[in-house]
C-alpha cells in the first residue's frame, strides 16, 4: 500500500485515468440498502473509450462542450470520462424536479454556442415540452440535434480515438447555481484539477487504504471534484449513493459507513440537519463508525453549534472527535482553498457580530452572549494557492483584520466562459481573484465571516437574491421594484429562513393572496420553502439606488412585522378551518399523508402544496409516501403538475382505473 504523495505525478485527467486503469480499486454505485453495482477502475477507462465511439460517430468533436444532464450516477460518469477522452468538455447541470432547472438548461445551451446534450428519453421529452411553453422551440430543435441518448447504447465494444490534452486544455465547465438570471460558468484546465488535487490530497493524506462514501451530487464540485476524481486519484474505493437517495433516507447514509468501513465522507449544513431529523432519539446498536477518519464540512457556511450537535449524538458509534474537518472552497478555485490540519479538534471563534466590517479589527469573545458570532476555523490555504486578506482596494490587511478574501495560483480559474466582463470584475491584472467572501486570519488560520456577495445558503446549495425575486414578481400586481429576497437566520438559528418582503400598504386580507400567490411561485419553480411573506410599507435603498437588504432583515429579527405576521396567520387558519373535509376515500387518503409530512398544517383538498410550503424534501417525503400506498402509478414530476390534493387524487384515480384489468 502507499501513500498518495509517491504516484501523485498526473498531468491531466485522461493521463490520470489511464495510469489508475491497472490498480485493482473500484467505483460502487449504490441504489438501496442491498443494492448496488462495482465497476473496477480499468472498466472505467473501457467504458469510456466505447462510448466516446458511439460519441464521435454521432459528430462530436475535440473542443466541442457537451452538457450531462442526467440523475443516474454511473450514466452521468460514463459520458463525463467519455467526453473528457475525446476532447469534449463536459458541462455538468442538475437535472432537479422544477422548470427553473430546465430553463436554466437552455440558458447555459445558449451561452455555450452550440453544445452537445448528453441525457435520457425522458427528460429529454420535458425539456422540450417547457421550451415550447416558453418559445424557445428554434433553441431546443437545435440542441435535439446535437443531443445524445443513453437508451442509443448498446455495445461499447469499439473504442473511440482518444484525444491526448495538454495541462492547458479546458477540462470542463462548472455553471454557478443562478437560474434565472445569466448563469455563469467556471471554466477549469486539466493543469487547474491537478493542482488542486495534488494540494488537497497532501493535506488531506489520502492513501489506497481510504474507502470513501458520498451522496454529494454529482453536479457539485465537493462530489465530482473532492469526492470522486480526487479519490480516483488517490487509489481509493469509491462508493456513490444518490442524493434523493440520502433525502428518502438519510441514516442509510452513515449505516453503510459502518457497514463498508468508510473512512471518508462528507455533508454541508443540511445534510447533518436532516440526519439529525430523522434520528430523532434514536441511537441504532449496529453504527460503529469507528473508521471514519474526516467528515468534511462544507458547500455552505459551516455551524458550529450543529458540528457540536451532530458530534455529540454520535459520540456513542465511537466517531472521534478529530473526525469533523471543516473546509473552505469554491467552483473558482476547482474546489479547495483551506483545509485544517488532519487528525485534530474542529475549533472555532467567538466574535463580536457588529465589528465585521471590512477593515476592522476582530474583537474575540464579546461579554454579551447576543453579540457573539460563532465561526469555524478552515484552517490554512492548500498548497498550489495563494491566499490574501484585503481591503475595498484589494491591498493586503494583516492578521486580525476582516477583509474580502483573495486568491490566485495553479487552481484557480482562468475566467467564466463567454463572460469577459465577470472575469475582469472577479479577477485583476495579477491574478488575484475576489471570492466575494469576508473572512480573517486569527493566530495563522483562516475563519469565514460572512459574504460579500447577496447569497442565500438553503438546504446546501446557494440561490441569488434577484433569481427568486424574478420568480417571486411574476404575481399578479408584482415587479422588482416591489420585491425582496434575503436569508435571515434568526440569533441561535442554525438554518437560515427565506424571508420575501412586498412593498404593500393596504390591509392583510388584501395581501394574503399575494402572499400565498408569491410562496406558491417561489416553492414551486424552485423547490425551496418560503418561510414568511411579508408586507413593508417601504423598501430601503442606498442613495445609488441598491436595496438595503440588511435593513430589512434586522426589522424583521427585531420583531417590527410580528403584528402583520400575527395577523396573516389568523386569516389562513380562519380559511383553512372553514371546510376540509375530502370529498372522496382517496382524497382523504392523500390528505392524511400530505398533512404526515407537512406536521402541523391543516390542508384543504383544494389548496395549493407550494403555497402553503411544499418545499423541495417535503415533495419527495409525499412522493415517497404515495409510492409506497400506490407503486409506480405517479412519477415525482407530476406533484407540480397536480399541486392540489383534489387534482392529484382525480389524476391517480385516472391511473387506477386504466391499470385495473377489465
Amino acid at each position: 500500500m502507499n501513500d498518495v504523495g509517491n504516484y501523485m505525478t498526473y498531468t491531466t485527467l485522461v493521463d490520470m485515468l489511464e495510469s489508475i486503469r491497472s490498480v485493482d480499486r473500484s467505483v460502487t454505485y449504490i441504489g438501496g440498502e442491498n443494492a448496488e453495482r462495482r465497476l473496477l477502475y480499468k472498466d472505467i477507462y473501457a467504458r469510456a473509450l466505447g462510448i466516446l465511439y458511439h460519441l464521435q460517430a454521432a459528430g462530436a468533436r475535440h473542443g466541442d462542450k457537451m452538457i450531462i444532464y442526467l440523475n443516474n450516477n454511473e450514466q452521468f460518469l460514463d459520458g463525463f470520462w467519455a467526453a473528457v477522452c475525446g476532447g469534449v468538455a463536459p458541462v455538468p447541470l442538475a437535472v432537479g424536479i422544477s422548470d427553473e432547472h430546465r430553463h436554466k438548461l437552455l440558458r447555459v445551451a445558449r451561452k455555450l454556442g452550440d453544445p452537445l446534450l448528453y441525457t435520457d428519453a425522458k427528460t429529454l421529452e420535458r425539456l422540450e415540452a417547457l421550451a415550447t411553453e416558453v418559445g424557445e422551440s428554434a433553441l431546443f430543435a437545435r440542441l435535439k440535434s446535437r443531443t445524445f441518448l443513453v437508451e442509443s447504447i448498446t455495445d461499447i465494444s469499439k473504442a473511440g480515438k482518444l484525444v491526448r490534452p495538454t495541462p492547458e486544455d479546458l477540462a470542463f465547465i462548472q455553471f454557478s447555481s443562478g437560474s434565472t438570471s445569466e448563469p455563469k460558468g467556471v471554466m477549469l484546465t486539466h493543469g487547474n484539477l491537478m493542482a488542486n488535487t495534488q494540494g488537497a490530497t497532501s493535506v488531506g493524506k489520502f492513501t489506497d487504504r481510504d474507502v470513501a462514501l458520498s451522496w454529494m451530487p454529482l453536479t457539485h464540485d465537493m462530489g465530482l471534484i473532492g469526492f470522486y476524481l480526487m479519490q480516483l486519484a488517490s487509489r481509493v474505493h469509491v462508493n456513490l449513493m444518490p442524493t434523493e437517495l440520502f433525502v428518502r433516507r438519510p441514516l442509510l447514509w452513515l449505516q453503510l459507513a459502518a457497514k463498508k468501513r468508510v473512512t471518508i465522507t462528507s455533508s454541508p449544513n443540511f445534510g447533518y440537519r436532516h440526519f439529525l431529523k430523522v434520528l430523532g432519539e434514536r441511537r441504532p446498536d449496529d453504527l460503529d463508525l469507528s473508521s471514519i477518519r474526516s467528515i468534511y464540512n462544507g458547500a455552505e457556511p459551516i455551524s458550529v453549534p450543529l458540528c457540536n450537535e451532530f458530534m455529540n449524538a454520535l459520540a456513542y458509534t465511537g466517531l472521534k472527535r478529530q473526525a469533523m474537518f471543516p473546509v473552505y472552497g469554491l467552483a473558482e478555485a476547482c474546489l479547495a482553498v483551506a483545509f485544517p490540519p488532519p487528525d485534530t479538534d474542529y475549533r472555532w471563534l467567538r466574535l463580536n457580530r457588529h465589528r465585521l466590517s471590512v477593515g476592522a479589527p476582530i474583537e474575540v469573545n464579546p461579554p454579551e452572549p447576543r453579540d457573539a458570532l460563532e465561526v469555524m476555523c478552515v484552517g490554512h490555504v492548500v498548497p498550489n494557492t495563494e491566499l490574501r486578506i484585503a481591503d475595498d482596494a484589494r491591498a493586503g490587511l494583516p492578521d486580525g483584520k476582516v477583509g474580502h478574501i483573495l486568491i490566485r495560483g495553479a487552481s484557480v480559474t482562468r475566467g467564466y466562459f463567454g463572460d469577459p466582463q465577470a472575469t475582469a470584475a472577479a479577477i485583476d491584472a495579477d491574478g488575484w481573484l475576489d471570492t466575494g467572501d469576508l473572512g480573517v486570519i486569527h493566530e495563522t488560520s483562516l475563519y469565514i465571516v460572512g459574504r460579500a456577495k447577496e447569497i442565500i445558503f438553503v438546504n446546501g446549495q446557494n440561490y441569488y437574491p434577484y433569481d427568486l425575486e424574478n420568480i417571486a414578481q411574476r404575481a399578479p400586481g408584482l415587479d422588482l421594484n416591489k420585491v425582496v429576497v434575503a436569508g435571515v437566520g434568526e440569533p441561535g438559528s442554525q438554518v437560515e429562513e427565506l424571508v420575501v418582503f412586498v412593498l404593500h400598504r393596504g390591509d392583510m386580507a388584501e395581501f394574503l393572496p399575494t402572499a400565498n400567490a408569491v410562496s406558491r411561485l417561489i416553492n414551486e419553480h424552485t423547490g425551496l420553502e418560503v418561510a414568511q411573506v411579508i408586507p413593508t410599507k417601504r423598501i430601503p435603498k442606498t442613495t445609488s439606488g441598491k436595496v438595503q437588504r440588511h435593513v430589512l432583515e434586522q426589522s424583521y429579527t427585531e420583531g417590527e412585522f410580528d403584528a402583520e405576521l400575527a395577523e396573516l396567520n389568523s386569516l389562513r387558519e380562519a380559511r383553512g378551518g372553514s371546510d376540509r373535509h375530502a370529498g372522496t376515500d382517496l382524497e382523504s387518503q392523500l390528505q392524511t399523508l400530505c398533512e404526515t409530512a407537512l406536521p402541523g398544517k391543516k390542508i384543504d383538498v383544494n389548496d395549493n402544496l407550494f403555497e402553503i410550503g411544499a418545499s423541495s424534501l417535503k415533495l419527495i417525503e409525499i412522493h415517497e409516501s404515495i409510492e409506497r400506498d400506490f407503486p409506480g402509478l405517479i412519477d415525482l414530476t407530476e406533484l407540480f403538475d397536480y399541486p392540489t390534493i383534489a387534482t392529484l387524487a382525480k389524476h391517480l384515480e385516472g391511473k387506477l382505473k386504466a391499470a385495473t384489468p377489465r
